[in-house]
């Protein structure tokens, strides 16, 4: 930790500054700072050193807010486990992950509780909240006791990283992105970029597990502003938040807005949402027609878009300026960040309009694959870096995504890959072969699709496909509806022709998936 962590020195320069809000519950700089050296002194208690995986899981909460600096600030790796899993996923993030401390929300116990008697290598399970379960130590007593100077981080590990994402990939299991530190100079470029300013209030719009939300809001805390915690998600409430907290900034996925701007006109018009600068939009591509919409209903001059990546970090905006002008586009390389288009032969694309596989080169992408080295070779190219989406650029530079080399699908922000589904659904002894794929919808961007294959010896209905997919998989991740085939369309190597698959559905209606 450095000599003079950014907390504390906000703790002394300003000890009686919101740092944190959540309902009624109201922390300042200093109590804030106390609380998180607490949280951190307690987990170099149990044996926390620089390097040390801790895999945390919950919903927005105040504690969730410490927890990310107290992480920071004792030099574990932080593992953010998504709270939507089911029991069999969460299992095998926290083995992968190699986790010696398991920290969370006392209400996901019924999510952890297969992990807690698989995972032989968790040295302790912490819950915060009311009621912990049996197998677990109350964070809260804990922490009571734990002093609240300044943590001592322990042991140097940088090839460990800061932090480890789990994303799915094309395998159908998840893999650990591990990220390294911050470089100082790209956090610098999209501040001055995007304009945030020391007195920012950071609207929780997204769930803190994602990298987005969580990294825009350590860079409204880590410059002295204030945190505003949404638990749940709720038009009304989100209204009521920007306006009663004067918020000045948020990130968002597309589907929170939508349910925002589809409320009655006058449900927004009757709220101050003046204060609301820098709406960061991304997670997943927001359509022009809710860009038209958000820029009618609540402003034409705070709307960013970013395009980016777990592993890749931001590496494009798009300005509130260039919005209506540049439907489509993703916008303009980031400060800092490189990019670069190269075709199938491996040639940097240098015209204009023609479409390349998208790298990037910079201080801000990842580190590696957790276990999965080859994975993180298969997305390199020299010190070029793809998570294998194809784009173009014009002639000023605006980038645009027009497809993507992988499957994944993008349902309501949150990234699908069909493998996943595939392997479950060909599990289900009625089910030959099967084949998954995203399908428009208003509601999500995209919903998942499953097209199978029977088996000639059963029969299964859609119902009790969901049913099978739910016991292993997160409720996002189950299949909305299913067609039936004699034969899921092959190339002459084996490949899906997920293209062909999708084409019905979208072609009715403009598209960069077909």
């Amino acid at each position: 930790m450095p000599a003079e962590d950014p907390l504390a020195a906000m703790a002394a320069a300003a000890p009686a500054k919101t740092a944190v809000v959540e309902d009624e519950r109201r922390l300042t700089y200093a109590e804030f700072n106390a609380l998180v050296n607490r949280y951190a002194n307690l987990l170099v208690e149990h044996g926390v050193r620089a390097g040390t995986k801790v895999v945390w899981c919950g919903r927005n909460s105040t504690e969730v807010v410490v927890l990310i600096s107290a992480l920071r600030k004792c030099g574990a790796v932080g593992v953010p486990l998504n709270y939507r899993l089911t029991p069999e996923e969460t299992s095998y993030v926290v083995e992968n992950a190699d986790a010696a401390l398991v920290v969370f929300d006392a209400e996901q116990a019924p999510q952890l509780e297969a992990a807690h008697d698989r995972a032989t290598g968790v040295r302790a399970w912490l819950a915060w909240g009311s009621e912990p379960p049996g197998w677990a130590s109350s964070l809260d007593a804990l922490a009571e006791r734990s002093p609240d100077t300044e943590p001592v981080a322990r042991g140097a590990d940088p090839a460990a990283g800061t932090s480890m994402f789990y994303t799915s990939g094309t395998t159908g299991k998840p893999k650990g992105v591990v990220r390294g530190e911050p470089d100082p100079a790209l956090v610098l470029g999209l501040v001055g970029e995007i304009g945030f300013e020391p007195g920012d209030v950071y609207l929780t719009t997204g769930p803190l597990y994602h990298s987005g939300p969580m990294s825009f809001m350590l860079i409204v805390q880590l410059m002295g502003g204030t945190v505003v915690v949404m638990r749940d998600f709720d038009p009304e409430l989100w209204l009521d938040l920007v306006e009663r907290y004067r918020v000045t900034t948020t990130f968002s996925a597309p589907t929170p807005i939508r349910r925002v701007v589809d409320l009655p006109e006058e449900t927004i018009r009757r709220r101050d949402l003046s204060s609301l600068r820098r709406m960061i939009a991304n997670a997943a591509p927001w359509p022009f027609e809710l860009k038209r919409r958000y820029v009618d209903r609540i402003g034409e001059d705070s709307l960013f878009e970013v395009y980016g990546s777990t592993e890749l970090g931001v590496d494009t905006v798009l300005r509130p300026e260039d919005q209506m002008r540049k439907p489509g586009s993703c916008g303009r390389a980031a400060p800092g960040v490189e990019i670069a288009l190269f075709g199938e032969d491996g040639r940097p694309v240098e015209e204009p309009h023609v479409p390349g596989d998208l790298y990037v080169r910079g201080a801000g992408t990842f580190n590696a694959y957790y276990k999965a080295e080859g994975k993180f070779r298969d997305a390199s190219l020299g010190d070029w870096l793809t998570v294998g989406d194809i784009a173009y650029r014009d002639e000023e530079g605006f980038y645009y995504i027009c497809d993507r080399r992988t499957d994944m699908i993008i349902s309501g922000g949150m990234n699908i890959y069909p493998a996943e589904i595939e392997a479950v659904l060909t599990a289900h002894p009625a089910v030959a072969d099967a084949a998954v794929f995203g399908v428009p919808s208003d509601e999500w961007g995209e919903s998942v699709h499953a097209a199978i294959v029977q088996a000639e010896d059963g029969t299964v209905t859609d119902d009790q496909l969901r049913d099978f997919c739910r016991e292993h998989l997160a409720a996002y991740k189950t299949p909305r509806g299913f067609d039936r085939l004699d034969e899921i369309p092959r190339n002459p190597s084996g490949k899906t022709l997920k293209r062909q698959l999708r084409a019905p559905y979208w072609e009715s209606r403009p598209s960069n998936l077909t």
